[in-house]
């Protein structure tokens, strides 16, 4: 029993693909993961059925060989990273969607990080804090290093480690995610954000989604007192964040 609870954990903190799966993430054509697999170029066994598997922690080490000899163009349309934070990591400390490869490659083809303000994002968080009166609103994008703020309201910093991010959970699911008050919850009560500066107490996180339905980030608005929200809010925040969902679609290497 102790062995078979170790193999699991093993497999959860590093997941079995497919070779199909792996020529997705990698961005390649199946024939040449098969081929590159059959070389020996990533770590691989048999089923007893005789079907080839990799470990995600394989795959990951090709893609960072990869991104070090040849990083992506801006608006090539290729399909591998274009830097080492659109890379899954092996063993995250923080929760992930169980399509957080290919949500990642979706973080990139958008090209927003890092980009400046824009006042279409600046006027929903504008909305989003006066709709709900909330001291701050923010627009974040998730990549699996950073949470980085497209456009903040009451917040000072643009960006925190992704361990921190309480948007790290409301992209698991596309329903909003809604923490009434975080002291009380197991998954934030000991988060440096809840203990420490800015001290959040309420948060409300809204995933934005894309074309293909991957979550990209969150509209979300905190409180450092605890708050509930009444229907009508979560209707207009709703709204908002799949209006800033259609302007993440319009985005860079999206378009």
């Amino acid at each position: 029993m102790p062995n078979h609870r170790i193999k699991e954990q093993s497999e959860n903190n590093d997941p079995i693909l497919t070779t199909r799966s792996a020529a997705r993430l990698l961005g390649v054509a199946v024939s040449t993961a098969q081929t590159w697999i059959e070389s020996g170029a990533i770590a691989s066994w048999k089923t007893p059925g005789g079907h080839r598997r990799v470990r995600l922690s394989a795959v990951t080490h090709l893609l960072e060989q990869r991104v070090k000899k040849k990083p992506a163009i801006a608006g090539s349309g290729l399909s591998e990273p274009s830097a080492m934070e659109f890379l899954p990591l092996a063993k995250p400390d923080y929760p992930v969607p169980a399509n957080e490869a290919e949500r990642l490659l979706a973080v990139d083809r958008t090209d927003i990080m890092d980009t400046p303000a824009d006042p279409v994002f600046d006027r929903l968080t504008w909305l989003a804090s006066q709709i709900t009166d909330m001291p701050v609103a923010l627009i974040s994008i998730l990549t699996a290093r950073r949470q980085w703020f497209k456009s903040r309201i009451g917040i000072d910093v643009e960006e925190t480690p992704r361990k921190w991010a309480f948007c790290s959970h409301a992209i698991l699911h596309d329903e909003p995610l809604i923490v009434e008050d975080a002291r009380t919850d197991p998954r934030f009560m000991s988060n440096p954000f809840v203990t420490d500066d800015p001290r959040i107490r309420f948060y409300a996180g809204f995933p934005l989604i894309d074309a293909d339905g991957y979550r990209l980030g969150t509209l979300c608005v905190l409180d450092q007192e605890p708050r509930k929200l009444r229907e009508k809010e979560i209707r207009a925040l709703k709204e908002l964040a799949a209006i800033a969902s259609d302007e993440l679609k319009r985005s860079g290497k999206a378009e």
